[in-house]
């Protein structure tokens, strides 16, 4: 800025705090003025003054301020820090002016000077206010132009304040008084509001007033000053113990905002007595809490979320084998994690379809939010909507207060809905509307709730299949099946056996404190032949059962076990075995099966079941004879 330009601004700053030694004002409308007319000005971007508390010997809040209301809410945040290097204190400890011509050169900045920074102020000036050679607080100006004053600014400005010393005039009246009384708790940005020694309420500050919206005190005594319906009952009964008790206490509470939402508070009740003692009325002070209880539910339902993960034994912890097959698998999971879509898994029971999914999750942006696994085959078809959607107060018999659903506990992370293939028709629209639309709503509840989910789901079902039968939505498979993965059953990946035993071998001889040395080859040539139908899962289990067992160093499996678990596995390409069903045709043995399910091939009531074996073997051998399954449905 030129020197001339210079001049001419400190001749417009002069002018103005001429004006202002003619105002015959108390001392806080004094300084309130004063903010107002330096930021009116436009020279000055916030302008605040702040009484010294004796006890702390610094300031602890202002008193006066205008300007940006988001900045003030960062100055009251930094000046409640005890190690806060505000200016303001900079110049009250100091006994000299404190000018930071520029942040951006300055090598600390305290927390003020970084938020005032972010709203585009480059310089403060901090002058400090004696009366009677005590120290009373200060006044501080922020602006946007460094090279906007010089020297000469400050020292005008702290010889302004030095002429106008006066002490606080005495009130002309008992209504005066509580009118400047008023006016001071109405620049307190927590909620204040007076009660009777019965709690009845009595007034507001404006802060509480401007929460609660346009209405009368009666309206807002009515509606209980706005307390969540499901706190009230709380509320009121620990009112009661406070009230008995004569002593402060304090509530957390949901209040209604003028809008209809429900934000949480902190309210803490002091009691005010009379010279006696005696309690004459109730001050509540309430802090708005609501962005502290939220991180907090989220943190609980991600505890819960963990625990569940933690207490759910996984199939391995890691993806193990080499072979072609999982190779591919893992490229699939590769491209798709980082890309947000939907994912479909498919393959046979037992074959780690829930670890493809966490393996997803770990590699994808997602990964550090909770991952939530449901097995929608295990919940009761009438809690399926509660549990993954969750339910109000009161929806139906049993749910005494609100419970959060899968999906709340997943907003921001992934959800994986295992045999999504068993759900209901009702259940299925529902979660084709949080696909479509990232949003529900809570059984009992009419408010849509928006949420931010990855979706993963897995089957063992041909939902093809299922879609024909008329038992699955079509729309629904169109929205999963965005991306599809088929993890290969375990006797398309023979290779991987060796290093699978090998890893389970370790595992759980390590959990039962053994010490294995090495495999029978024996051993390790009957795992590599069997047709393992029940894929991973019942490769674990035979591992971990023959290590409990184990009384050498040398890991053996009984052949009986294998031979004893399940008939010898049929290829795709094979026919079903006919020796125990007598001179039957495949085909009459397969249409009597779906008669007696209904049409039903995979779980525990399945066709496959019955036949005793993989459901897909069995939908593969459908297929090939041509068998219509949506004719058994209805018998």
């Amino acid at each position: 800025m030129s020197l001339s330009r210079q001049a001419a601004v400190h001749k417009q700053f002069h002018d103005l705090l001429s004006q202002c030694n003619g105002l015959a004002l108390d001392e806080g409308e004094f300084f309130q003025s004063l903010c107002d007319i330096l930021v009116n000005s436009g020279l000055f971007q916030f302008a605040w003054f702040g009484y010294e508390d004796e006890v702390a010997q610094r300031i602890l809040k202002p008193v006066a301020h205008s300007g940006d209301r988001g900045f003030l809410q960062d100055l009251e945040a930094g000046l409640r820090c005890a190690d806060c290097e505000d200016s303001a204190n900079i110049g009250i400890n100091d006994g000299e002016t404190c000018w930071i011509k520029d942040f951006r050169h300055h090598p600390t900045l305290g927390p003020t000077q970084s938020a005032a920074l972010k709203r585009g102020c480059t310089s403060v000036i901090s002058t400090h206010v004696v009366y009677d050679s005590r120290r009373r607080g200060a006044f501080t100006l922020y602006y946007n132009d460094p090279d906007r004053f010089g020297q000469y600014v400050p020292k005008l400005f702290t010889q302004f304040l030095k002429l106008n010393r006066f002490e606080l005039r005495p009130f002309a009246s008992r209504e005066a008084h509580e009118a400047e009384l008023r006016s001071l708790i109405d620049l307190v940005p927590q909620h204040i509001c007076l009660h009777f020694r019965d709690f009845s309420v009595l007034a507001h500050n404006r802060a509480a007033l401007d929460y609660l919206g346009d209405r009368t005190l009666a309206q807002i005594k009515s509606d209980h000053c706005g307390v969540h319906p499901d706190d009230l009952e709380r509320v009121s009964m620990e009112v009661a113990e406070g009230v008995l008790g004569k002593i402060p206490f304090e509530i957390e509470c949901r209040l209604r905002r003028h809008d209809g939402e429900y934000r949480w508070f902190l309210c803490q009740q002091t009691p005010l007595r009379d010279q006696s003692g005696q309690i004459i009325r109730w001050c509540s002070v309430r802090t708005h809490i609501h962005d502290w209880k939220v991180a907090e539910e989220r943190l609980q339902n991600e505890n819960i979320a963990l625990r569940e993960e933690i207490d759910r034994a996984l199939m391995f912890d890691e993806i193990v084998g080499t072979s072609r097959p999982l190779k591919a698998v893992l490229s699939r999971i590769t491209k798709v994690a980082p890309a947000d879509s939907t994912v479909l898994i498919t393959g046979e029971t037992g074959t780690g379809k829930e670890l493809i999914a966490r393996s997803i999750h770990k590699r994808s942006q997602r990964f550090g939010r909770p991952f939530v696994s449901v097995n929608c085959a295990a919940l009761p078809p009438t809690l399926v909507s509660s549990e993954l959607f969750g339910h109000e107060k009161g929806a139906f018999t049993g749910a005494v207060q609100r419970r959060l659903g899968r999906f709340e506990m997943a907003d921001g992370g992934t959800i994986f809905l295992d045999e999504v293939g068993e759900l209901s028709p009702d259940t299925q629209a529902a979660l084709l509307r949080v696909l479509q639309e990232r949003e529900f709503e809570r059984v009992g509840g009419g408010q849509p709730i928006q949420v931010d989910v990855r979706v993963i789901a897995a089957t063992n079902r041909d939902l093809n299949a299922a879609v024909a039968h008329g038992s699955f939505r079509q729309d629904l498979l169109y929205r999963l099946n965005v991306f599809p993965i088929e993890v290969p059953p375990l006797r398309e990946r023979k290779e991987d056996i060796s290093m699978l035993v090998e890893y389970f071998v370790q595992r759980y001889a390590k959990q039962a404190g053994k010490n294995i040395r090495s495999i029978d080859q024996k051993t390790l040539d009957l795992l590599q032949s069997y047709a393992w139908p029940g894929n991973i899962r019942e490769l674990q289990n035979v591992i971990e059962r023959s290590i409990i067992l184990s009384s050498t160093d040398v890991f053996s499996v009984d052949e009986l076990w294998l031979s004893k678990r399940t008939p010898p596995q049929v290829s795709r390409s094979e026919r079903l075995p006919t020796l125990s069903f007598g001179q039957r045709t495949e085909r009459e043995i397969i249409e009597a099966a779906l008669t007696e399910t209904r049409g039903r091939v995979s779980g525990p009531s399945g066709a496959a079941a019955k036949l005793q074996i993989p459901s897909s073997t069995l939908e593969t051998r459908i297929k090939a004879l041509k068998i219509n399954k949506p004719q058994f449905k209805y018998g």
